[in-house]
């Protein structure tokens, strides 16, 4: 059976608990309406998966009301065949939400009678293809979700996740979360629940360099059970000062980033699994992966994959920990800046376009150098595209410190240890002046992809994140 899991987005879960948990203990339904990603290989399971991303959210009409009690809840099919029409059209998924305000804290028989009915009237109306998503809702905040394939059998939906200002599960996590004793005293300061959490989680880390090599390693210590890392580059001698666990003989050998990072994670026997992909993220053979993760890192340096993963956040509501270092040196000595920057990018929060951390023009440059090298070298003679430029300062104190901010921000996000209000959307640290700053960012109205929310949880589209040339 096809593995299936369920991300909600944390306004969605909001709604449908004002709509559906009553204050009376009656039961109450709603209509919700997800986006989906297919995945051919799991790159961790080595099998396929279904993932559904939740896209809105529509109450049921009062005039389709049947009936309601603490222990049911009846309504006209009317608005239901609508639902499916709008899925069908929009090439979505239809979902149905109740509540059981004072419990169970799973499907009853019922249940399993009404959705099978509901699932047979989708199957009919939108074809054999169609599923049905079923969302429970407990009075003690659970959340439980199931996919319905054909009549036969629901599959669970494991986990739940919630995104938003925190990043939530739902859910056990899974099975063979063993060797917890090498994280005893962590699990001191943030409680037993963290570390087999973060034993199932899947974190990619696009970027293997000078922030994303300590990145990987941190989260890998932290005890992350599944990696992914990013890059197409090789080990060279240039970069053995901030490369952590890179060695001269990687350098010689011209080892790829990913495989000497891979190489120095599993050595270090904490049980993280990782998988190396070289290559550019905006590789179709990528895809696979980067819809697999929970929670990806970008540690990358080029516009155009900024902007991929910038987008990605939004579609598949995979929160994306961006982060950057900026050192500047005064002409006569010293620096005019040394500032590490985290930024999230989730649903709610200002995008890398609205704050001006990504240059589309940049991006266009980088893009015709990889498809069209020659192309790009006549433009650049003509002065049609920017050159590489001198190399980028970088101090591996400096790299780390910022992996460290960034690694920090995902932690918050997971316990809230900073407090409830969850995760900053954008810090800026000054290391040469011990300052934080909390830099906010005014949204472009027109930005179709962080004030529209056309795209949130839109998941699979074609072309690919609706990119176009």
């Amino acid at each position: 059976m096809t593995p299936v899991d369920l991300t909600l987005q944390e306004p969605h879960l909001e709604a449908l608990r004002g709509l559906v948990l009553r204050e009376d203990g009656v039961e109450a339904a709603a209509y919700l309406l997800c986006g989906e990603a297919r995945i051919a290989r799991d790159p961790w399971e080595r099998r396929s998966r279904r993932r559904f991303t939740s896209y809105d959210v529509l109450p049921i009409p009062p005039e389709d009301a049947v009936s309601a009690s603490h222990t049911h809840v009846t309504w006209s099919t009317t608005s239901f065949v609508r639902l499916l029409k709008r899925a069908k059209e929009e090439g979505l998924v239809a979902g149905i939400v109740h509540a059981h305000p004072r419990g169970p804290d799973r499907f009853s028989d019922q249940d399993d009678r009404n959705e099978r009915e509901l699932a047979r009237l989708a199957r009919n109306r939108n074809g054999e293809d169609a599923g049905l998503l079923s969302v429970l809702l407990t009075g003690d905040g659970a959340v439980r979700a199931r996919l319905w394939p054909d009549l036969h059998a629901p599959v669970a939906a494991d986990p739940v996740r919630v995104v938003g200002r925190h990043l939530a599960f739902h859910g056990a996590p899974a099975p063979g979360s063993g060797g917890l004793e090498a994280f005893a005293r962590q699990a001191l300061a943030f409680g037993p629940e963290l570390t087999p959490r973060l034993r199932a989680l899947r974190v990619g880390v696009v970027g293997c360099g000078g922030t994303g090599s300590p990145t990987a390693i941190l989260l890998a210590r932290l005890g992350v059970g599944q990696l992914a890392l990013f890059d197409d580059d090789i080990v060279e001698v240039t970069n053995l000062n901030r490369l952590h666990g890179a060695r001269r003989a990687d350098a010689d050998a011209m080892r790829p980033k990913v495989e000497t990072l891979a190489r120095e994670i599993t050595e270090m026997g904490l049980g993280t699994r990782v998988v190396p992909v070289r290559g550019w993220i905006g590789d179709p053979a990528c895809r696979d992966v980067l819809k697999s993760c929970d929670v990806i890192f970008g540690c990358t340096d080029d516009h155009d994959g900024r902007l991929l993963l910038n987008r990605l956040a939004y579609f598949y509501l995979i929160p994306v920990i961006d982060m950057g270092l900026a050192i500047d040196p005064a002409p006569g000595g010293g620096l005019r800046d040394l500032t590490g920057r985290v930024t999230v990018l989730t649903p709610g929060a200002p995008c890398l376009l609205c704050r001006g951390i990504v240059d589309p023009r940049m991006a266009r440059d980088e893009d015709l150098r990889r498809k069209q090298p020659e192309e790009h070298e006549r433009r650049k003679r003509e002065a049609y595209v920017r050159g590489g430029g001198n190399p980028a300062p970088a101090v591996v104190t400096f790299t780390t410190a910022t992996a460290c901010m960034a690694v920090d921000e995902l932690l918050q996000g997971l316990t809230g240890f900073r407090g409830p209000d969850g995760w900053v959307w954008q810090r800026a640290r000054r290391f040469d002046r011990l300052e934080d700053r909390r830099p906010g960012a005014t949204q472009d109205p027109n930005c179709p992809v962080c004030s529209d929310s056309g795209y949130w949880g839109r998941a699979d589209l074609e072309p690919f994140l609706d990119r176009v040339g």
